[in-house]
């Protein structure tokens, strides 16, 4: 296979790699650009611990190959908290709400979230768990990032 040039903005910054056509994009993310935020689990998108924002939506990168992405801007987790900044109030409604325990899914969640945040606000618990099915967590019961999304939609509209 002829490897490919790939041109994307990850988190502000551009990069221009050239790969193989079958590398896929949390693989690139990775291994390449070395955000490891972007956990890979099941490789079938289903579980959601992949997911990443793509031009402004969520979507799971074990999905994708990374020459699709070109011209694109990402997201990742590391992109919610730039080094030396205080945390994103959704990774802080997480950390207060105690929504992780071993935290491998945490990075799939947020980045679900957090372009769904407007939606969310017209929920009920019930239709929020549901919005949130999308990603499985192993550790936590789901109660916590329940909390942790209905406490953030609070300190939204408090103004905090």
């Amino acid at each position: 296979m002829t490897a490919q040039s790939v041109s994307v903005e990850v988190n502000g910054v551009t990069y221009e790699r050239t790969v193989q056509p079958r590398v896929l994009l949390s693989d690139f993310l990775r291994h390449e650009l070395r955000l490891t935020g972007t956990h890979v689990s099941c490789e079938h998108g289903v579980c959601g611990a992949c997911t990443i924002q793509l031009d402004g939506d969520a979507v799971r990168s074990c999905l994708l190959f990374a020459v699709q992405s070109n011209g694109s801007t990402i997201r990742t987790v590391e992109g919610m908290t730039p080094a030396g900044d205080k945390l994103h109030p959704l990774q802080d409604a997480f950390s207060s709400s105690h929504a992780l325990q071993c935290g491998f899914c945490t990075p799939g969640f947020l980045m679900s979230i957090e372009p769904m945040i407007d939606e969310l606000k017209a929920m009920t618990e019930r239709e929020i768990r549901e919005s949130l099915s999308g990603n499985v967590c192993r550790c936590t019961g789901y109660q916590g990032i329940v909390d942790a999304v209905v406490a953030h939609l609070g300190d939204e509209t408090d103004g905090t």
